[in-house]
């Protein structure tokens, strides 16, 4: 039988990762256009727009191969002899001692955890020795909470890395709460308009400035009564309807200029670790030139060129303020952590990790090496995305991650963990594919490329396990079960959403009793991206869906199926013994009798709020991220409804 062009192709396409054919949402095999194969496997510098190209791109995979002795970057489960060398090697361990293997001998199994070094003649590779599983966590309870939303009597707009700490002690002391889970807070440009969306972060290794708080900080201590005065005299409304990333962004910017002289280290030289160098000077060119690098002069595209070379040294004041914010960040994101712990929380603070970061942001200025800057990362068509979902982000090119020892991951791992107690990977199934989208295509217009699973989660696995953290993944939707599976053996947590914990089998999809759920799960009964409990017990979600024209059929069968769906859930409650005479409360008395091992409430829930924080699918026609708890921080502690909604999750989940 001849060989077609479709099967070089196909074959090709193996070789470098890019799936010709996936699994959609319906279980169905779907098979991916050719042309869009040929435009991702562009993306990756491989040329199949000829049949000449298809078959001399094989050449070079068969002679990568040949050719090829250690790979880039090699992984063991420590304590399990997984990888045998073909070679005599040298390992050089992380402590700088050295031991010798000789050819096909098995690595030993009781190589310290760590990045090490593996040298085999003119090769080097690098060597990641991973738990092989995480511990046990124990079961508690606690909140998932949009920081920028939880206003206080000090904030200035928003909530800010003070009101996070305040939070945390009191759901700790007063509460009971074991855990609190952040929304993703990683670094913005710092140009209008300010990014809302905490999940299109500019980059993931670095903190973000809008949440500090102005008047914690040492310089703000240090500065006499008339700058004390002039800095607070610039704080903006703290009681608007709608957040104002813009305003509250201006007004700390200003006070934080006001008392950058003010410093009680002003005279100490500061020189910055070269990532830290990199963002800083991003920072201050993007005050000159926009937020991103693309649209920069050509000569300022190169972080190493000798144009910025010189303006590194003509900005060295403005590059040092912006080092010195992330400074003040790291500060106050310590002391949230120490009060959570000082609260006595079992787990303490998770830090939300997003998928990615923007395509002209500081990371892709300075490590564009490892990225594929004109593709973008999203979803395949689903039964809620029809035409499917693209996220706008950028995504790793999976050879240089690996030819760079995965230090690209390893230190956006590393940031979110330097002040958490946990780290929630946003979209964990990326970590196995991500779907690509072609430049000028839509989003259902893809396919997926893949990934060395095994390295990353070893990566995610060492560098938790240093710092003592939990490891959560947001499998929700379409994923393979490779993914919950392979958590679970690992020792990693997956999610579970009470909308979702249905025999989607059975006929009318009954909800499942919530002793059956998964135990290695975080549950909650919403997310950040779904309607809260209020509103999926009012069905505002459809109606709101309906005012955008975001229903696939009419509004009156979208409103009979929630009621349906209402009618279920309460069957469920009924059936556990629940008293229903308040929804939301009989809700938190469900999932605090998951098997989980983690439950989560959210803010907006126990107090009733009609509106979620996000709806996907909207930009501006929708106030995403921008709408604040109708109480403050003091408030909501002092909520006797509050109480009674998180009176089960206190019952069933005492703290010892």
């Amino acid at each position: 039988m001849p060989v077609t062009r479709a099967d070089q192709l196909a074959r090709l396409a193996a070789a470098h990762g890019v799936a010709t054919t996936y699994e959609g949402s319906d279980r169905e095999v779907v098979h991916v256009d050719d042309a869009i194969v040929v435009a991702v496997l562009g993306m990756l510098d491989v040329d199949a727009t000829s049949d000449e190209a298809v078959a001399e791109g094989l050449r070079a995979v068969e002679e990568r191969d040949a050719r090829q002795g250690l790979p880039p970057t090699v992984v063991v489960r420590h304590g399990e002899r997984l990888h045998r060398l073909g070679t005599a090697a040298r390992i050089d361990l992380e402590d700088g001692t050295s031991l010798h293997v000789e050819a096909d001998h098995d690595l030993p199994g009781d190589l310290p955890l760590g990045w090490h070094a593996i040298a085999a003649g003119d090769q080097t590779s690098t060597l990641v020795v991973a738990p092989p599983r995480m511990p046990d966590i124990r079961p508690t309870w606690g909140w998932m909470l949009q920081l920028y939303a939880l206003r206080s009597a000090d904030s200035w707009g928003m909530g800010d890395f003070g009101d996070l700490a305040e939070f945390s002690r009191r759901a700790g002391t007063e509460q009971g709460a074991g855990v609190i889970l952040v929304n993703p807070v990683q670094a913005v440009a710092p140009t209008h308009p300010i990014q809302r969306s905490p999940y299109s972060p500019a980059s993931r290794r670095f903190a973000n400035p809008l949440y500090l708080r102005v008047t914690d900080t040492a310089a703000y201590r240090s500065a006499d009564a008339a700058v004390q005065a002039a800095v607070l005299a610039l704080a903006p409304r703290n009681d608007t309807a709608e957040i104002e990333h813009d305003a509250v962004w201006d007004a700390k910017h200003a006070a934080l200029e006001l008392l950058w002289p003010h410093r009680p280290d002003a005279e100490k030289s500061f020189e910055p670790d070269a990532q830290l160098r990199d963002f800083a000077t991003f920072c201050a060119l993007a005050e000159l030139h926009g937020g991103d690098w693309r649209d920069w002069p050509a000569s300022l595209h190169d972080p190493a060129g000798s144009a910025v070379t010189q303006l590194r040294v003509e900005l060295a004041e403005r590059i040092t303020f912006h080092a010195w914010l992330q400074q003040l960040c790291r500060e106050q994101l310590d002391a949230a952590r120490s009060a959570a712990r000082d609260s006595g929380m079992g787990v303490g603070i998770v830090h939300d990790l997003p998928v990615g970061v923007s395509a002209g942001g500081p990371d892709t200025w300075s490590q564009r090496e490892v990225f594929a800057p004109a593709a973008r990362v999203g979803c395949p068509a689903d039964a809620f995305n029809e035409l499917g979902q693209d996220w706008g982000l950028p995504p790793f090119r999976p050879a240089e991650l690996a030819a760079a020892g995965y230090a690209p991951f390893r230190e956006v791992v590393r940031s979110v963990l330097r002040h958490a107690d946990g780290i929630r990977i946003d979209h964990i199934a990326g970590l196995w594919r991500l779907w690509w989208i072609p430049p000028g295509e839509p989003a259902h217009r893809g396919t997926y490329v893949h990934y060395d699973a095994e390295a990353m989660l070893a990566v995610l696995a060492l560098e938790a396990h240093r710092a003592g953290a939990i490891i959560v993944g947001e499998d929700l939707g379409t994923v393979e079960d490779v993914v919950t599976e392979t958590m679970h053996e690992r020792g990693m947590l997956s999610s579970s959403v009470l909308w979702f914990e249905r025999d989607w089998d059975a006929p009318g999809q009954p909800f499942v009793r919530p002793g059956d759920w998964e135990p290695e799960t975080m549950a909650s009964v919403t997310t950040h991206d779904l309607p809260t409990a209020t509103g999926w017990l009012d069905a505002e979600h459809v109606r709101l869906r309906a005012s955008l024209d975001l229903l696939d059929g009419s509004e009156d069968d979208a409103l009979a199926a929630a009621a349906a769906d209402r009618e279920s859930l309460m069957d469920l409650v009924e059936a556990e013994g629940i008293d229903v005479d308040d929804p939301v409360v009989a809700l938190h008395a469900v999932i605090a009798r998951a098997a989980s091992r983690l439950v989560l409430s959210a803010p907006t829930d126990v107090i009733g709020e009609r509106r979620q924080p996000n709806l996907p699918g909207t930009v501006d026609e929708y106030p995403n991220w921008r709408i604040p708890l109708p109480v403050s921080l003091e408030e909501f502690f002092d909520d006797a409804h509050v109480a009674e909604v998180i009176a089960p999750l206190q019952a069933e989940r005492p703290r010892d």
